[in-house]
């Protein structure tokens, strides 16, 4: 075991006696010793419960005779840190976090580890870690938030905010939406960055069937974490590592499921980087191809109606790969810390879609393709991301007139002072992962075109990123970025934009000559950045096409 390099002969008794100063015993330090990694902290709502959740893994550790030893990581929350400066340490914090797992898993050899995440960043970052080291894990999430009422939830606040500027509701209305909205614990309630990432965790294999559905605030959750613990027991045991199940099988499973879902877009930026920490490589082309064989199954929350509790009560993650395994669209045989294989475990669970309404036939999808689609061209010659599933009909083809900021403020300012019209396109740049610095998400300015009543009318293309909650128009990962000379630091007020979705392409209609005397002329706005994390982030960050990873 690895845990013998701190326990084991005559030269670990400083070693030994240290852990004998946490209270364990020497019985104990001849049993597995199992890293539990919780991300609870007290200004998170998607982690406030953590502690719940790591005293049940705990339990299922020492039930199947292993030693939980339990430490922490940071987390942030990307709602409240959404539309200041502290959006720009948000993705930031993803290798933070996978870099403090990585440390802590090695300066104290554990045999195993199980992993609590819950929000946008900790999920990718944990997994990014359990590839990285490779030793027996199994994730296990803190589960999503419940619905508002009236199925409302952050994006409808967020949203509310135009309503109100408009007038179509009062600050009292506001004022109580605010405080129902997002009713308790959990991971924001709709099909957003964190659940996206929670339910593709199932899918790929590295958490239980369950993961990303079951609600943060009932027993199932607590029951399903003492599961977690007993199960990386087994892994130990048989000796199956992350990298034994996330192989390219997974790889395919998981843009699949991502297309079927109608996850956010974030998982472009996530996944590319997380699979990477196994070798393997994901394209931005493989979204395409995957998008074009897909059927949009589910329609939550920005898209749609349902929120993550109407998707567990209709079957959750394995009815709709059950749904899609009807037409051969997965890999059956891929392994997952159940220790079966992905229709070993669709057969034992006997899964079904229990209401069609939240989780569509495969014969009657939403639409034939699938969630997410790429778009190139000279705006972005190296890709763009959109979440078409929740673009409204009238704007997957459109010729838009460019109105350009440098910044997400100068953006949101404008939208909600009436500067922008219909048919308008708003180009944010100078947010990508090293302009920035930290890609930004644009879920305000998104939100309050949508809450202006400008959603259809209105596209947002950054080199940014948006969050899960974006709907509308929304381009963004435009690459390469402003600040690496891509063409979108180019474009100026009132140039024409092609948009065309379903072509997947992206253009700026401006000739290559013209672009080159403005390329000749181009002087960059420069960022004084006061933090040295920045700095240090700007200088090794990766482009979004290449998932903003450090290079």
């Amino acid at each position: 075991m690895r845990s013998d390099k701190i326990t084991k002969g005559l030269e670990k008794a400083p070693h030994r006696s240290l852990l004998y100063a946490l209270g364990l015993t020497a019985e104990e330090m001849d049993r597995p010793l199992i890293g539990v990694v919780n991300s609870a902290n007290e200004v998170v709502p998607g982690h406030i419960h953590l502690h719940t959740i790591a005293k049940a893994v705990k339990e299922g550790v020492r039930h199947a005779g292993g030693v939980p030893l339990e430490f922490p990581v940071i987390g942030v929350c990307d709602g409240i840190a959404m539309n200041h400066a502290g959006m720009h340490f948000s993705l930031p914090s993803r290798e933070i976090i996978a870099d403090s797992i990585e440390i802590m898993a090695t300066a104290h050899p554990f045999d195993a580890l199980v992993l609590i995440p819950n929000c946008d960043k900790v999920v990718p970052a944990m997994l990014m870690a359990a590839l990285r080291l490779n030793i027996p894990a199994v994730v296990v999430s803190g589960g999503p938030m419940m619905a508002g009422p009236q199925g409302s939830d952050l994006i409808s606040v967020f949203e509310g905010v135009g309503r109100a500027k408009r007038g179509e509701i009062d600050e009292a209305e506001l004022s109580r939406l605010e405080q129902c909205a997002c009713p308790g614990c959990g991971s924001c309630s709709g099909m957003f960055t964190a659940n996206s990432m929670n339910c593709l965790s199932e899918t790929i294999g590295l958490a239980l069937p369950g993961n990303g559905t079951i609600p943060a605030v009932t027993a199932e959750r607590v029951r399903l974490a003492k599961t977690a613990g007993m199960r990386v027991m087994d892994l130990l045991a048989k000796d199956i590592k992350p990298r034994d199940i996330v192989t390219e099988q997974s790889v395919a499973n998981a843009v699949t499921l991502d297309m079927a879902l109608g996850c956010s877009t974030n998982t472009v930026l996530h996944l590319p980087a997380i699979f990477a920490e196994a070798d393997l490589d994901l394209t931005l082309d493989i979204f395409n191809q995957v998008s074009k064989k897909t059927p949009n199954l589910c329609k939550l929350s920005p898209a749609g109606p349902h929120h993550l509790e109407d998707l567990h009560r209709a079957g959750g993650i394995p009815a709709v790969m059950s749904e899609l395994a009807k037409h051969d669209l997965l890999n059956l045989d891929a392994l997952t810390v159940t220790g079966q294989s992905v229709g070993d475990n669709l057969r034992s669970l006997s899964a079904v879609v229990r209401d069609y309404e939240v989780i569509r036939p495969i014969d009657k999808p939403y639409s034939k393709e699938g969630g997410i689609a790429v778009l190139r061209g000279n705006l972005a010659p190296d890709g763009a991301v959109v979440k078409q599933s929740a673009v409204a009909p009238e704007m997957m083809q459109r010729t838009a007139r460019a109105r350009v900021f440098d910044s997400e403020e100068l953006a949101g300012e404008a939208i909600l002072n009436n500067k922008i019209e219909k048919g308008d396109a708003v180009v944010i740049r100078y947010e990508g992962p090293r302009g920035g610095p930290g890609m930004r998400e644009m879920l305000s300015p998104t939100a309050n075109i949508a809450g202006m009543g400008l959603g259809a009318d209105v596209a947002l293309i950054t080199d940014g990123r948006f969050s899960g909650g974006t709907r509308g128009a929304a381009i963004g990962h435009v690459s390469p970025e402003a600040a690496d000379g891509g063409v979108i630091g180019l474009v100026q007020e009132g140039d024409m934009i092609e948009i065309d979705i379903p072509a997947r392409k992206l253009e700026l209609l401006v000739d290559e000559t013209e672009l080159d005397k403005r390329r000749e002329a181009l002087v960059m706005p420069e960022k004084v950045l006061n933090s040295p994390l920045l700095r240090r982030y700007s200088r090794q960050v990766r482009s979004a096409a290449q998932g903003a990873r450090y290079k």
